[in-house]
């Protein structure tokens, strides 16, 4: 069944249902070791992790060319991958080694890749949206039919930078998509705390441009939805705004143990996580056993440790290394 066919996992399930499934699994897997390399304190600085986020990375990312270029939020590690960034490359950059994307200078909030198209992870909340616009100009002013993405979490909405980029970008009809990845927090406050309403998609309207709302925590329907986010941006008719709705696993940095959530809200949302729900529909429409899509998450996690390992055995950048790569 193809992308088109299935626009939710209610739906059904696209032929290539078993790579998502081990994508994310890696990404899962990924944010996991990344865990506890930092309580090992072989992470220099914070990380922000993503685990239960992985189908709005996975389903945004998967059909976008290297040629497109995106940007995203500290909380990238999965955006990054989901991109085609290498898992040793990645793991290395984290762990401040010579293998890393960056040479071990950037760290967790600074993954780049350029040969796939990853401009970048920001630290700085909404800092990387004018940066996509910029790209998406390029592309239409060098008569490319690249597309940027920018995915950014919903705080960000309420940033100056956001508004001046939805403008510019819709006046403009760049082709650009802007992803809301909708965790339900910004850092430690609910979204109800800081935004007056509850669907920050409806911010599409100030600026002329469609606006959709999707299930984050499914893969088939983020993917529906950026494929014709997309075909829109490549046919030059402008940008779109998409709100995909999901949740964190984890609390907003190391140090939170995410106390101040509502009891029981964790749990519902464990229910809704995205990759067994994935699973479970690649079984029930029979495309797959228990047992394969148990040997994909086996599979995947043997790729990540081995990636893992080699970039552990890599070293520490040079100290002569310190102003390579840096402006002024």
């Amino acid at each position: 069944m193809s992308t088109t066919e299935a626009r939710t996992l209610t739906d059904g399930v696209p032929a290539d249902a078993a790579d998502l499934l081990r994508r994310m699994w890696e990404i899962r897997h990924f944010e996991n070791e990344v865990m506890s390399l930092f309580s090992k304190n072989l992470v220099r600085g914070s990380t922000h992790l993503c685990q239960g986020q992985e189908a709005v990375s996975v389903g945004v990312c998967w059909d976008l060319r290297h040629s497109d270029q995106m940007t995203c939020t500290y909380r990238g590690h999965g955006a990054v991958l989901a991109k085609g960034a290498p898992l040793d490359g990645s793991f290395g950059e984290i762990l401040g080694r010579e293998i890393g994307l960056c040479g071990g200078k950037g760290g967790s909030m600074h993954l780049t890749d350029l040969s796939v198209g990853a401009l970048g992870s920001n630290a700085i909340v909404g800092a990387h949206l004018p940066i996509s616009v910029g790209s998406a100009l390029s592309a239409q002013v060098q008569g490319r039919d690249d597309v940027s993405v920018a995915i950014f979490g919903d705080g960000s909405t309420n940033i100056g930078a956001f508004h001046e980029s939805l403008n510019m970008a819709s006046i403009w009809k760049l082709p650009v998509v802007f992803v809301i990845e909708n965790n339900q927090y910004g850092e430690y406050s609910p979204i109800a705390s800081t935004t007056p309403i509850p669907q920050l998609v409806r911010r599409a309207d100030a600026y002329g441009m469609p606006g959709v709302l999707v299930d984050g925590n499914d893969v088939v329907a983020v993917r529906a939805v950026m494929h014709d986010a997309v075909a829109r941006a490549r046919r030059g008719e402008g940008p779109t705004l998409i709100e995909a709705s999901t949740y964190r696993q984890a609390g907003h940095s190391r140090s939170d143990p995410g106390a101040y959530r509502p009891e029981g809200e964790l749990e519902h949302w464990l229910t809704l996580d995205p990759i067994p729900r994935l699973a479970d529909a690649m079984v029930s429409f029979g495309v797959a056993t228990r047992e394969l899509v148990s040997d994909i998450e086996t599979s995947a996690h043997a790729d990540v440790l081995a990636a893992l390992d080699r970039a552990l055995a890599s070293p520490t950048p040079d100290n002569s290394l310190r102003s390579k790569d840096v402006f002024a």
